[in-house]
């Protein structure tokens, strides 16, 4: 049975303007426009006040309106499904275009049911940001009470609060924290000091324990994330995680090996059938099988990449070319391979701090650390320095996570590795490691020569 709440209660609903009341001839609240369970103590619904049905629509009316003031929908009305492209930009390689479709996919169906959390991941400019709009749009649509907002923005909307004597801090936070549908694009852009992520993490916790429905775009992995947040959003029972490989719409020769940061242009003649295996050389029996294998290794990994692929050994060995066979044989058949020289790749993030720069840092770290297959040569110690060390860990750190097939090459020997990337080689499950014997190639003096002077820049 359900009790009217005197006028002396303290308690208030979300939602509610104080100053409302019900239909004074409600039979349920008597005009209070409230109820109270009469339910057992310990009852998830005990002490806690219900809208009448008497006022249901006002207040649903009402929340939709203040949801949509603090939203940016209207300058977004025109991103909708239909107007989202699932297979991408002509020409888009085959395994983007499905990552697209795929989010496409994944996004009409929690429009569709509005249950769980869906977690929308991907560089710059890949869609997550018209699919989640398109979410939004379409619950608009449904008339449900939808907040589509940026971190950046919502965090500003909260501290303006404070100063907001018409409405207050702490209705602006239950709106947000409370909101039927609740979308949130940009994470991880925000200023992250204490205040901002206590604030986001007791809107995801609130949310998290109520289930309510919730969607995040972000360009972030999960271990990027601060760890109360990031533990959240890897509960499989309730998140959805969807990857956008797509590169930029407004960009899109950023999908080709076209990029400013590969060098596989200039190795477009190194691919297996150029690949000698140095028969008519006097190779130990040894050396012969171990280059043998190295080859086999490298065509299996071209095939399928899955994992990742280390090629060891000494100068002029013949791993450069392997590693530009498998970029070329998968460029070949349609998914471009991201082909960097480790030396040249720490230069191009240097030269993002310029000012002058038409890429910042962040961008072009993002295109290095999620392309569908990255293959860095020369990988060794001439990345020392601290600054070198730390993103190139966070680089391999990442892939290793999110499971991104790479390939490395290497003149170095495993123990002189910087140990945290070490420990991600060693793990058998995700790295196949070869060791190539063979001494160089004859006449290989001159490649050696350029290799030392790339190390030397650093």
């Amino acid at each position: 049975m359900n009790s009217p709440i005197s006028s002396s209660t303290e308690l208030r609903p979300a939602y509610t303007n104080a100053s409302t009341l019900g239909d004074p001839a409600c039979p349920y609240c008597g005009g209070q426009g409230y109820l109270r369970l009469e339910v057992p103590i310990g009852h998830p619904e005990f002490g806690r006040l219900q809208i009448c049905s008497c006022r249901r629509k006002e207040v649903h009316y009402e929340i939709h309106n203040r949801l949509f003031a603090m939203s940016n929908l209207e300058e977004l009305r025109h991103l909708t499904f239909d107007t989202f492209q699932p297979g991408g930009h002509i020409g888009l390689a085959p395994n983007h275009a499905s990552s697209l479709e795929m989010a496409y996919n994944h996004a009409q169906q929690f429009a569709q049911s509005q249950k769980g959390w869906l977690l929308l991941t991907g560089g710059f400019g890949c869609g997550k940001t018209h699919l989640a709009a398109a979410i939004a749009n379409f619950a608009v649509d449904m008339g449900v009470p939808t907040l589509f907002i940026t971190v950046p923005d919502m965090l500003d909307t909260l501290r303006f609060a404070y100063n907001d004597t018409e409405s207050g801090f702490e209705q602006r936070f239950d709106d947000i924290r409370r909101s039927p549908l609740l979308i949130l694009d940009d994470f991880g852009t925000q200023n992250a000091t204490p205040w901002a992520q206590e604030k986001l993490f007791q809107i995801l916790n609130y949310r998290y324990i109520n289930r309510l429905p919730l969607v995040i775009t972000t360009n972030l992995s999960l271990d990027d994330i601060e760890g109360r947040i990031s533990s959240r959003l890897q509960d499989p029972q309730l998140v959805t995680r969807v990857m956008i490989t797509a590169p930029d719409y407004r960009n899109p020769t950023d999908d080709t090996n076209a990029s400013s940061l590969s060098s596989l242009s200039l190795l477009r003649g190194r691919t297996f059938a150029t690949f000698s295996l140095r028969k008519n050389e006097k190779l130990s029996l040894d050396d012969q099988q171990n280059l043998e294998k190295a080859f086999q290794a490298a065509r299996s990994f071209a095939e399928k990449p899955q994992g990742w692929l280390v090629l060891m050994g000494s100068y002029g060995g013949g791993k450069t070319h392997l590693a530009a066979a498998i970029a070329n044989y998968r460029s070949d058949l349609g998914y471009p391979a991201l082909f960097v020289v480790v030396p040249d790749l720490l230069d191009h993030l240097r030269a993002a701090f310029d000012p002058s720069s038409h890429l910042s840092l962040d961008r072009r770290f993002e295109e290095v650390r999620t392309a569908p297959l990255l293959i860095l040569d020369d990988l060794g110690t001439q990345s020392s320095t601290p600054w070198a060390r730390e993103k190139l860990y966070q680089l391999f750190n990442y892939r290793y996570n999110a499971d991104l097939p790479t390939v490395i090459t290497t003149a170095d020997k495993m123990e002189e590795i910087d140990p945290r990337i070490r420990s991600r080689m060693m793990d058998r499950r995700v790295c196949r490691i070869f060791g190539i014997t063979a001494p160089s190639f004859t006449g290989a003096a001159p490649a050696e020569r350029q290799s030392a002077a790339r190390r030397k820049r650093t």
